[in-house]
């Protein structure tokens, strides 16, 4: 469970991150090296979820979608400076609770 989660963490920062450098590169005009070294990054983010130990394509990307808005509320919080209120919270809280049910509840 440990390395599924580290695993959807690092996915999701590579996601934000590659997908910020891009975003400054062509909304912020800074220099292109900023668009590449993103898009190297965003390809790094689609070979990570491979990487995870459960067999079903969607329901590691669907589970991946919960922590990666986890992760976003974050990311804003702490490089755009913009504090999450509580509706973000509580919605971030029903995706977790959302990715824990896709994940570990109990199949046949």
């Amino acid at each position: 469970m440990f390395i599924a989660i580290l695993l959807f963490i690092i996915a999701g920062l590579a996601e934000i991150g590659g997908g910020y450098l891009v975003w400054l590169w062509l909304k912020e005009s800074k220099p292109l090296w900023y668009g590449i070294v993103g898009s190297i990054i965003l390809i790094v983010y689609g070979i990570i979820p491979t990487l995870q130990s459960f067999p079903s394509f969607g329901r590691v990307y669907a589970a991946y979608g919960g922590v990666f808005i986890l992760l976003a509320l974050f990311w804003g919080w702490l490089v755009d400076k913009k504090t999450p209120d509580l509706y973000d919270w509580v919605g971030a809280a029903v995706c977790v609770i959302g990715v824990s049910i896709i994940l570990w509840a109990p199949r046949n």
